[in-house]
C-alpha cells in the first residue's frame, strides 16, 4: 500500500497526530513500524474504552506493522495521574500481577498475536538504580510537568500532587526509548506523556516517535470517562446479555457518539433510535462474542421488551427481602446490571409508572413491596429482573 493511502486509513478516528508528515515519512520507509501502546493493569478487565485504541493498533497490524504492547506492571504501581483530580490509590505487586494476566488474554480478542510483541516495563524499570532515576529526571523540568492541565487544576483547587506522580510521564517516556517506538498510541489524555517520549528519544539519539491520540470514550452515564472504578463501563469479557443490556441503556445522544468510535461509521440520521441502538448493541456483542451470541441476545431482548414476553425471557436473578419500593429498585439495578441509580432516580421511575411487578405498576415510592420467587420486576423499558 502506498504511504498516502495507508495514512488516509490510519487518520480515521484520530483526534491528533504529531505529525502527519512524520507518519507519512515513516510509512515510506518500507519496513514494519514498531507501534507502541502501554496499558496499566490497574483493574482486572479491559473495557470498550480500551478497545478504541486496541482497534487502531490492530489497524496498524493489518497494514503490516508490529504492535508493541507494554504491560505496565511497574507503572501501574504508581498510577497514571492523567485526567485525575486526585492521587490514584497505589496497588501491590500481587494485585498488578493478577490483573496483568487478564489483560494479556483480553487484548488478543482484538490484536493479532502473530504481529504483537508483548513486554512488561518492569523488565527495565525494576533494574534501574537511583542514579538512573536522577538522570531521567534531569531531562525534564518541573515547569514542564506543571504545564499539565490536570496538575494545574489540582493546584488551583488546593489538591495535593505527590512527587511520585511526577515520575509517571518520565517512566512512560523512557518506555518509548527502550522499545525504540516508531509510533505511540494513546487517548487524548495521554498526549503529554507521549510527547515526553519524543523528547527522550531525541535526547538518546533515536528517531522521534509519531504520536497518534484518539478520543476518550464516555461511559454509560454519558458524562465521565468510561472506567471500571466509576461503574459506567462495558467490559470486553462480560456475558453477552449484560453487554447488550448495558448498551441498550445509553442515551440517544451517546449512541451517536458510540457509532463512529466503536463501529467506525456515523449514525444514520434517518434510523429509528431504538433500532439503531439494537444494531449497535448486537454489533458489539458479535465483535467480542460471536454472531450466534448477537442473534440470541437480540432475540431475547425483543422477547423481553419489544414483544413484552418477559415470562419466557432469560433475565438476571435478583434476591431481596421485603423493603420499600425505592430501595428495591436501586438494589435491582446494582445487583442485576451493575448500574448505579440514585434514590431520586428510582423515585422518579416509580412515579412515572415505569416500575412494574408482574405487570402491575408500582406508583408509591414509599410502598413496602412483598417479593415472591418467580415474579418479574420491570425497572424501565430496557431492564427487568426475575425474583429469585
Amino acid at each position: 500500500m502506498q504511504p498516502d493511502e495507508a495514512l488516509s486509513i490510519l487518520k480515521q478516528g484520530a483526534a491528533q497526530i504529531i505529525s502527519e508528515e512524520e507518519l507519512r515519512a515513516k510509512l515510506a520507509l518500507g519496513r514494519p513500524l514498531r507501534v507502541k501502546l502501554g496499558v496499566d493493569p490497574t483493574s482486572p478487565d479491559l473495557h470498550l474504552g480500551h478497545a478504541i485504541i486496541l482497534r487502531k493498533l490492530r489497524q496498524f497490524q493489518d497494514l503490516g506493522h508490529e504492535a508493541v504492547l507494554i504491560i505496565g506492571d511497574f507503572t501501574a504501581m504508581i498510577g497514571d495521574p492523567s485526567g485525575r483530580s486526585a492521587t490514584r490509590p497505589q496497588l501491590s505487586r500481587e494485585q498488578v500481577a493478577a490483573n496483568a494476566e487478564t489483560y494479556r488474554a483480553q487484548a488478543f480478542k482484538i490484536l493479532d498475536p502473530a504481529r504483537t510483541k508483548l513486554v512488561a516495563n518492569g523488565d527495565w524499570h525494576s533494574k534501574m538504580g537511583f542514579h538512573d532515576v536522577i538522570r531521567l529526571n534531569s531531562m525534564v523540568t518541573l515547569q514542564q510537568m506543571l504545564q499539565r492541565e490536570d496538575f494545574r487544576n489540582r493546584i488551583d483547587e488546593g489538591h495535593p500532587i505527590h512527587a511520585h506522580e511526577i515520575q509517571y510521564p518520565i517512566m512512560q517516556g523512557w518506555d518509548s526509548v527502550m522499545v525504540k517506538a516508531d509510533v505511540e498510541l494513546g487517548g487524548t489524555d495521554q498526549l503529554f506523556n507521549c510527547l515526553v517520549g519524543r523528547d527522550f528519544q531525541k535526547h538518546e539519539g533515536q528517531p522521534q516517535q509519531v504520536v497518534l491520540v484518539l478520543p476518550i470514550l464516555e461511559g454509560l452515564d454519558g458524562s465521565m470517562k468510561m472506567s471500571k472504578s466509576l461503574g459506567n463501563f462495558v467490559g470486553l469479557t462480560e456475558p453477552a446479555s449484560e453487554m447488550f443490556g448495558k448498551l441498550m441503556s445509553i442515551s440517544d445522544e451517546l449512541m451517536a457518539r458510540y457509532y463512529p468510535l466503536l463501529l467506525g461509521k456515523s449514525l444514520d440520521a434517518s434510523a429509528h433510535p431504538l433500532e439503531a441502538k439494537k444494531h449497535l448493541a448486537a454489533a458489539i456483542v458479535e465483535t467480542y462474542h460471536s454472531s450466534a451470541a448477537a442473534e440470541k441476545t437480540l432475540k431475547d431482548w425483543n422477547a423481553r421488551f419489544s414483544e413484552k414476553r418477559l415470562a419466557d425471557a432469560e433475565l438476571p436473578g435478583f434476591s431481596a427481602g421485603n423493603s420499600d419500593a425505592v430501595t428495591i429498585v436501586v438494589d435491582a439495578y446494582s445487583k442485576g446490571f451493575a448500574l448505579t441509580k440514585s434514590r431520586a432516580d428510582a423515585r422518579r421511575l416509580i412515579e412515572q409508572g415505569s416500575v412494574q411487578l408482574n405487570g402491575e405498576k408500582i406508583r408509591d415510592p414509599k410502598a413496602v413491596v412483598a417479593l415472591e420467587s418467580g415474579q418479574i420486576l420491570r425497572l424501565d423499558k430496557t431492564h427487568a429482573v426475575r425474583i429469585s
